[in-house]
């Protein structure tokens, strides 16, 4: 029945005319970052918006985006208020749980407004089926979107498999009990969805995360190397578990034990351990050779990256970070950097012979490794330039996006 009138009392032609077709909706869920500023899921969103879909997201309000809710370029954003960062189990319960009652009451709201048909919740943590939970039991299709391998990030964190780890296992596999799809950054997570997650093969996709690169002119800024010859870049995540400490240690080995004055050090991006950083940097008397500009975004950031010789990557070696695809990996490709990392299972994967891997985790063998590569500068053009070609061909966003599209297609295939 419409506006009281029985549909079977219209004739055929206007009954049809009368209905129209509802886009498909999806309901975005993520808890540790907000939107836009989460790349991967802004980017997702987008993707989503163009491929038809209505797209709503539901993140907190931190940052710096503070408005409960927003439309940006057609994507309705809703924001909740969350508890302090975790650094303790109680302050674990006060941060999810605060989470997770914004989270729900976001949900209704939307569900109220919008009606969507898919929900997909984004770890870490892996609790937010939680809220989705009551919606997944009233018909609405759940897609796991799984950042990261939240078990392995915490007893990479504690040091040990702990309480905590053990109710982070039980809250994973909850998650993918519940999920009709996974959505994961690479094949070291999907081995894990498949093996540990139980999903059976054709439920899990690859959506690789990857930067879009801006179609305009993007120019160099000399300004960075501060009089110096060579500028080794880093960007990303300043937490207790990036080794951004190993870089400034490098760093200081370099100028002090191998007296190099040539090579200036831009470390960009934000974090937990950002003022500790800095600090440590002060300590070791490398205020001028260090920059820690705060998180650079936009045209600033691929002026940057463009204007670097050499990027660095800090990730110690362990089973977390083993299955991470590093955004910064992919970003030096993307701008063609030849580039250091410790010698990881999925930094290995993407840049190839793009990076010059180290099995010693130290900061005197990342320094030794990065003034070599500096000092060849031939090797490091053959590198940038196999690290471009990959990126471009096999890794850019564009392919992610068809996964994506296929992914969703599939959730709504599915009774």
């Amino acid at each position: 029945m419409r506006f009281g009138i029985p549909t079977s009392s219209l004739p055929a032609c206007k009954m049809r005319n009368s209905v129209s077709k509802k886009k498909p909706c999806v309901c975005i869920v993520v808890e540790n970052l907000p939107v836009p500023l989460d790349r991967r899921v802004w980017q997702e969103s987008c993707a989503l918006r163009d491929a038809g879909y209505e797209v709503i997201v539901i993140c907190p309000q931190m940052h710096g985006y503070t408005k409960p809710a927003e439309k940006l370029d057609g994507i309705q954003i809703y924001r909740h208020w969350i508890g302090e960062e975790a650094n303790s189990i109680v302050g674990f319960f006060r941060e999810y749980s605060s989470a997770l009652w914004g989270e729900l009451r976001l949900l209704c709201k939307a569900w109220r407004r919008h009606r969507f048909d898919i929900i997909q919740v984004c770890n870490p943590p892996d609790i937010l089926f939680i809220a989705a939970a009551p919606f997944k039991l009233a018909g609405v299709k759940l897609i796991y979107d799984v950042h990261d391998a939240t078990p392995e990030m915490f007893e990479a964190k504690f040091g040990k498999r702990g309480l905590l780890y053990w109710a982070v296992r039980i809250a994973e596999w909850f998650t993918y009990f519940f999920a009709n799809t996974v959505i994961t950054t690479n094949k070291s997570v999907s081995e894990i969805a498949t093996g540990r997650g139980t999903k059976t093969e054709k439920d899990v996709f690859i959506v690789r995360s990857a930067p879009k690169i801006p179609t305009l002119e993007i120019k160099l800024n000399q300004t960075l190397k501060k009089g110096r010859k060579y500028l080794v870049g880093y960007v990303g995540v300043m937490g207790s578990a990036d080794g951004i400490d190993q870089i400034i240690r490098s760093a200081h080995y370099l100028v002090q034990k191998q007296g190099r004055k040539d090579i200036q050090f831009l470390l960009m991006g934000f974090g937990p351990e950002y003022e500790n950083l800095i600090k440590l940097r002060d300590k070791l008397g490398m205020k001028d050779f260090i920059d820690l500009p705060g998180r650079v975004e936009g045209g600033e950031l691929f002026s940057a990256l463009s204007t670097m010789d050499l990027g660095v990557s800090g990730d110690p070696i362990n089973p977390y970070n083993n299955h991470c695809t590093m955004n910064k990996v992919l970003e030096y490709m993307a701008m063609g950097k030849p580039q250091v990392s410790f010698d990881l299972k999925e930094s290995r994967y993407s840049a190839g012979e793009a990076a010059l891997f180290i099995n010693e985790v130290s900061s005197q063998a990342l320094g030794q490794a990065i003034s070599n590569l500096i000092d060849d500068p031939k090797r490091r053009k053959i590198m940038g330039d196999i690290g471009y070609e990959r990126f471009h061909s096999d890794l850019n966003w564009e392919k992610s996006v068809q996964q994506l599209k296929v992914a969703y297609s599939h959730t709504l295939s599915n009774t």
